[in-house]
């Protein structure tokens, strides 16, 4: 069995071209579901394996969360379906099972336009106070084109960390990202302050920018990592005495939900996030109460009618 998960991993890095994070994940799925197989029914191939003990494994897993499981399931699915192409097995066991697994609609915790300005306020107020030295501004000037970009263009906080220092143009007009699925899109920055920013950010930081493969880095010159974003942003937070929890990923959903909130076409929105599939981005069409309450006022047909008079 760990000859055929090495080979399975070894079509999925090599030949599918997966990213190491979709590989690792992979990987941690399969080890579970071999141990689950070789503890409860001493099997060790995958052969052996039928709709029965399929299912049993998942009600193994239902302890997890919904979207786990599906994607826990998903991944057996996929290595079997290889199984049966490669004529290691003759069919797949999910050919004669078939799970539905719900997952609960939670709509995206999203900032106001007021929050996201007091955010900005506080980096900025940061930028001219005098008192501070010289590592610490540049931290905050860092830290404010990370916060212009997170919220100027919904990027998510790994692509952000990733990000190349061959993205920088001129102008820093726009910037290539590296996104799921080794996806790269190109996403227009038209603002004339974040440019600025990012400009001042890269003039500051430019010789170690250029000796890293990196756009954003620490003090050290390395990476800038995911958690020294989040943990920024948890700063800042906490300065605007913001009580909702607001992670980088928050930018990202007040960025799509406040576009569609100015009426762009969700079609425009799925392509500058990288969605796949617009499924993915109509979670961001719930509307809020505020703006509910502004549609209804205004734009509601029953405001055309007007039998008012007949009741008088």
């Amino acid at each position: 069995m760990n000859n055929i998960i090495d080979k399975f991993l070894f079509h999925c890095k090599y030949e599918k071209n997966l990213t190491p994070k979709t590989i690792k994940a992979y990987s941690a799925d399969l080890v579970q579901f071999k141990d689950f197989m070789l503890e409860k029914y001493t099997i060790s191939d995958f052969k052996s394996i039928g709709k029965e003990e399929l299912k049993s494994y998942l009600q193994f897993i239902s302890k997890y969360k919904p979207k786990t499981i599906k994607r826990k399931l998903a991944t057996a699915k996929t290595m079997f379906n290889f199984l049966e192409f490669e004529e290691i097995i003759e069919f797949s066991p999910f050919r004669k099972v078939r799970f539905k697994i719900k997952e609960p609609m939670v709509l995206p915790t999203v900032m106001s336009i007021e929050e996201v300005s007091k955010m900005f306020r506080t980096v900025y107020s940061g930028w001219k106070m005098n008192k501070k030295g010289e590592y610490e501004k540049k931290d905050i000037i860092r830290d404010g084109a990370v916060i212009e970009l997170l919220f100027g263009t919904g990027i998510r906080v790994s692509e952000l960390c990733s990000l190349s220092k061959e993205i920088i143009n001129d102008d820093f007009a726009l910037i290539k990202v590296n996104g799921k699925g080794r996806k790269e899109r190109t996403i227009q920055i038209s603002n004339d302050e974040i440019k600025e920013t990012l400009k001042c950010y890269y003039l500051l930081f430019k010789d170690k920018i250029e000796k890293s493969n990196y756009f954003f880095i620490n003090r050290l010159g390395n990476r800038l990592s995911e958690q020294s974003v989040r943990l920024m942003i948890r700063k800042y937070r906490l300065q605007c005495d913001i009580t909702k929890n607001i992670t980088p990923h928050i930018f990202r959903h007040s960025f799509a939900t406040l576009l569609l909130e100015n009426d762009v076409d969700i079609k425009y929105i799925q392509a500058i996030l990288g969605h796949s599939s617009i499924v993915t981005t109509q979670i961001y069409t719930h509307v809020n109460s505020e703006k509910q309450s502004e549609i209804l006022h205004l734009k509601h047909p029953r405001n055309e009618l007007h039998y008012s008079e007949i009741i008088h």
